[in-house]
């Protein structure tokens, strides 16, 4: 299950979502986060499942993949739904078993707050996927280049936000074989108590952590090695560049809010 999350890894291809400027993505991304709130009632979250799905397309990454990379993401949408559908007490009963009773404006909010967490999920996740982390690295350096003049390490905060980034799907990875290799020498993490399955989870956490803190060492190094200073006076390769289609994707974003505003009650 862990090979298959997605969180951070970065998959090739030649989409209209890929050729966008990272820093384009980034802003949509951050709008969207907002645009998602001004819905609240069934026509404009109607709207932004549509949306969202249209997104999709538009990347070229199948839904499956998403979803089958998503699961713990999806587990956790469930919950939130559950957990509004039984503890909001608003509205009609319109179930009623033992101590159990589920109100309608419990059903009602807790499918609305599910929908809302499912879209910026998935939105967030395409951010990643068609995104290589050095673009994000630069987009983000770039766009938080006026908190400059309040002495932040912007530099500092972009490269540490893009290595986090990079660093989630190689620790998924390490995470999977040490857990392969301790099942191998008959350590159980799947049944017993809680407190059993904790106690199989320590012989984990002390192997990943002494990776993880190797392979930073190890990083820290290379860029030493090859004359890393920060970001004074240093040259990109790659260089971003805005375009009209970047534009676009943005007045598509305003448009869709004026939208969700028009239906809105």
């Amino acid at each position: 299950m862990l090979e298959k999350m997605i969180f951070g890894r970065y998959i090739p291809g030649d989409s209209f979502i890929h050729r966008l400027d990272a820093r384009a993505k980034l802003i949509f991304v951050f709008l969207f986060i907002a645009v998602v709130f001004i819905a609240n009632n069934w026509i404009t979250y109607g709207i932004l499942v549509l949306f969202t799905f249209l997104f999709i397309r538009m990347s070229k990454i199948r839904l499956y993949f998403l979803i089958n990379g998503l699961k713990p993401v999806v587990f956790l949408i469930i919950f939130t739904f559950l957990l509004h559908m039984i503890f909001t007490r608003e509205g009609a009963i319109i179930f009623e078993w033992k101590f159990i009773k589920i109100y309608e404006e419990g059903l009602k909010q807790g499918i609305f707050i599910s929908i809302r967490f499912f879209v910026l999920v998935i939105l967030t996740s395409i951010l990643t996927l068609t995104t290589t982390p050095i673009s994000i690295t630069d987009a983000l350096e770039i766009l938080l280049n006026p908190l400059k003049k309040w002495k932040l390490p912007v530099h500092e905060l972009a490269l540490m936000m893009s290595i986090s980034l990079r660093f989630i799907p190689t620790l998924m990875d390490e995470t999977d074989k040490i857990m392969k290799a301790q099942m191998a020498r008959g350590s159980d993490m799947t049944s017993g108590s809680m407190k059993q399955r904790m106690n199989a989870i320590v012989p984990l956490l002390i192997p990943l952590f002494v990776s993880a803190f190797k392979r930073a060492e190890d990083l820290a190094t290379a860029m030493e090695v090859r004359g890393y200073k920060g970001g004074e006076g240093r040259t990109r390769y790659r260089k971003l560049e805005w375009r009209k289609k970047d534009t676009s994707i943005l007045v598509v974003l305003v448009l869709l809010a004026a939208i969700l505003v028009y239906f809105r009650q």
